[in-house]
């Protein structure tokens, strides 16, 4: 292989990580464990927490600056679980252990890329690696904290199991909380005015109503009331009637579009619990995208989130791995994927950089 000593330092990494529980914000031991990785390959890098990041080593202010990232914490293991989740293995070419798909293939592969680029001059980009923490709970004390730290980014390859095809674009995710306000009375009078009935339009209205703009990759936005609360007896007229909306957006409307159409086409009281979690897109005839396509890769649009989904730049998701294994009860990927994932990583960012 070509890049052989990249490979076998990604595999013993890979090791390192799996044999580490790094459960969503105890990912301490995982961040030095990368901490040390870099150190002994003459990275010089930045720790905020749990999330550790670097530039090469010929950062140039003047340059845009491609951000390469991905996360080291992982799910707790489920309970069809034969194998010792920490216990890394390697059998028959696979590559057992609870976060070994998903991320640590694209993790290692993403960071052995980068030092193969470190030390070079001339490069026509920057690089940026950011490995961070809470991407499995979307939490606030990962990416998105580190954000504000990495200046200006032009745009971003995220590592997760993709079997190294170009997902450019994602799916997000914005739930509501909505209300539909009546008046309470006693049932058995003509009193007040019930919350559930009027509700039962405005209901009819998520289940119907239908976006102007389509997503020339998802189609249509998807709503769906999952969780709905009215009533406290069984004679009394409900005042208010509360129901919660799952909502996964794409590339066709912003969360602000979205919300300014609900509140006042649907008739209910609204409110955003959730809208950090954006969609995400990235042209395809993005230079990157460009050089993943003359790999052979193929473009498809992904339904799972992701760390994109806090990005504000164009990023497109690749890796090792396949989604299907991911949060799976002996979790694996392919020693295979991992070198192929190296190879073509750096085959695609030898196009931008340097050709």
């Amino acid at each position: 292989m070509q890049f052989q000593h990249l490979y076998e330092g990604a595999l013993s990494l890979l090791k390192q990580l799996i044999a580490t529980p790094s459960y969503s914000k105890e990912e301490a031991q995982t961040a030095s464990i990368i901490e040390d990785f870099l150190r002994k390959n003459g990275v010089e890098f930045t720790r905020t927490d749990n999330n550790v990041w670097a530039r090469n080593l010929h950062f140039d202010g003047n340059l845009p600056t491609i951000l390469l990232n991905s996360h080291h914490d992982t799910v707790r293991p489920n309970s069809g679980y034969i194998r010792d989740p920490f216990e890394p293995a390697v059998e028959n070419g696979r590559f057992y252990g609870l976060g070994s798909n998903d991320a640590g293939g694209a993790l290692v592969s993403l960071l052995a890329t980068f030092i193969h680029f470190y030390t070079l001059k001339n490069l026509r980009y920057n690089l940026l690696i950011a490995l961070t923490a809470e991407e499995e709970i979307s939490g606030s004390g990962g990416l998105e904290k580190v954000l504000p730290d990495l200046g200006l980014l032009d745009f971003a390859i995220v590592g997760e199991p993709t079997g190294m095809n170009l997902a450019i674009a994602e799916k997000g995710l914005m739930v509501l909380d909505c209300i539909v306000r009546g008046k309470a009375g006693h049932a058995a009078r003509e009193e007040g005015d019930n919350a559930i009935y009027k509700a039962l339009p405005v209901l009819d209205w998520f289940k119907t109503y239908r976006f102007p703009r389509k997503s020339e990759i998802f189609g249509e936005i998807k709503m769906s009331v999952t969780i709905i609360s009215a009533g406290t007896q069984h004679n009394v007229v409900p005042e208010s009637c509360k129901f919660t909306v799952d909502i996964r957006v794409t590339d066709a409307y912003s969360h602000e579009e979205l919300m300014e159409i609900i509140r006042l086409e649907s008739g209910a009281e609204i409110l955003a619990r959730s809208t950090r979690l954006k969609s995400s897109s990235i042209p395809e005839i993005h230079p990157i995208v460009k050089a993943g396509i003359a790999a052979g890769r193929k473009t498809y649009g992904s339904p799972t989130t992701s760390d994109q989904s806090l990005l504000s730049i164009p990023s497109l998701k690749v890796g090792p791995g396949e989604s299907a294994r991911s949060h799976s009860a002996d979790e694996f990927i392919l020693e295979q994927e991992i070198k192929d994932g190296i190879s073509i990583y750096i085959s695609m960012l030898h196009k931008l950089l340097i050709s």
